[in-house]
């Protein structure tokens, strides 16, 4: 069977080796006898598989010790609540929100669920062509929190440096970008991610949350909605999506041990989205991108082309060469192709190659 280059916003690619490993073992594991998806996660088993999740992780992001790495459900939009009733509930202060796409204007939209919130920059103005420059954001010091989002995957922008905060905690939605590059961890006061992107099947979301915050988190809260619970049980107040977690682990083996981590990690990426981005600024306009050049993400490319027709006649001849899942998203229109980690060089450029024949045949300047 034929493997296409899968180009999806989510869920995506994941490693090939990653894939046949799960593959070998999907009947019964070595040493149990049973299959990862029978497995309880109250086993032995289960129970080193977490250990070496976090500390892989923890190698990964080089983080220390006054930070917890939850395994968690409910994706980046469950995290969209549970942030601000952990950190905003009951509370005096507002939670300050940079609007940068669609994901951190729902983000805003549940937080005002719970208290008071405050848009401190938005990008809609100019159709969320950017990120915030230098000098733009001015925090409050009296702040609950600042929000970001690290990755805009329907827009096509991406943070490079996070936003300064001074004291205040900074929480990040890294769902798209998380395990892509090396990140300061201790300039984060919690961050989240779901897993489908770079970091393993849909299913698992993880959190870092910075030790000092569970101060702050109110009485009452729902028990599977406060982050003191799952810090309390380490992750198995319920049962946890057990084998998203397996395939986040030989994720993270892949990067350590293949790749030779996040360093490494972000020079392929620089590098595939480089050949990318250079079809599109040579076309002459013929591909026009949707990021101003200086906020493009590395992980999601959007771009035009010059009417919709001409649009539909290329996701029709992509499909044909095996080439998938480049239509934008339905909000915004257009193209995109998602570069994530385990999408390979090979097809950045098969995509490339046909971007560069596509062109030759349908423009109608030359």
């Amino acid at each position: 069977m034929k493997r296409v280059y899968n180009f999806s916003a989510g869920p995506a690619m994941l490693p090939l080796p990653v894939l046949e490993e799960a593959q070998r073992y999907l009947l019964a594991l070595p040493g149990v006898g049973m299959s990862v998806l029978e497995i309880s996660h109250r086993s032995r088993w289960f129970e080193e598989m977490r250990d070496e999740a976090e500390a892989n992780l923890r190698a990964l992001l080089r983080m220390p010790d006054h930070y917890h790495v939850l395994f968690l459900q409910g994706g980046a939009s469950l995290q969209f609540s549970m942030v601000p009733m952990n950190l905003l509930r009951g509370r005096r202060a507002v939670a300050q929100y940079i609007l940068t796409g669609s994901w951190s204007e729902r983000a805003a939209k549940e937080a005002r669920r719970e208290g008071r919130v405050r848009i401190l920059w938005s990008g809609q103005p100019e159709q969320y062509r950017r990120v915030p420059r230098a000098g733009e954001i001015r925090v409050p010091p009296q702040a609950a929190y600042v929000h970001f989002t690290s990755n805009e995957t329907i827009q096509g922008v991406q943070f490079a440096t996070e936003p300064e905060t001074d004291d205040v905690p900074l929480v990040c939605d890294a769902s798209s970008d998380f395990l892509s590059r090396p990140i300061p961890i201790e300039r984060y006061a919690l961050l989240y991610a779901g897993a489908q992107k770079n970091a393993g099947p849909a299913g698992l979301t993880i959190v870092l949350l910075r030790e000092d915050l569970l101060e702050r988190i109110p009485d009452g809260l729902p028990s599977m909605l406060d982050y003191r619970v799952h810090v309390r049980h380490r992750s198995t107040y319920n049962t946890p999506p057990v084998f998203a977690i397996y395939l986040f682990v030989l994720v993270t083996r892949w990067l350590l041990r293949e790749i030779g981590g996040l360093e490494c990690m972000a020079v392929l990426n620089r590098q595939k989205a480089q050949l990318l981005y250079d079809v599109i600024d040579r076309s002459e306009g013929f591909y026009r991108g949707h990021a101003h050049p200086e906020s493009r993400s590395l992980m999601n490319v959007t771009w035009r082309l010059p009417n919709e027709e001409l649009e539909r006649t290329f996701l029709r001849e992509a499909e044909a060469r095996g080439l998938y899942e480049l239509k934008g998203h339905r909000s915004v229109g257009g193209l995109r192709a998602s570069l994530y980690n385990a999408m390979p060089c090979e097809g950045v450029r098969a995509l490339c190659d046909f971007m560069l024949e596509f062109q030759e045949r349908y423009d109608r300047r030359r």
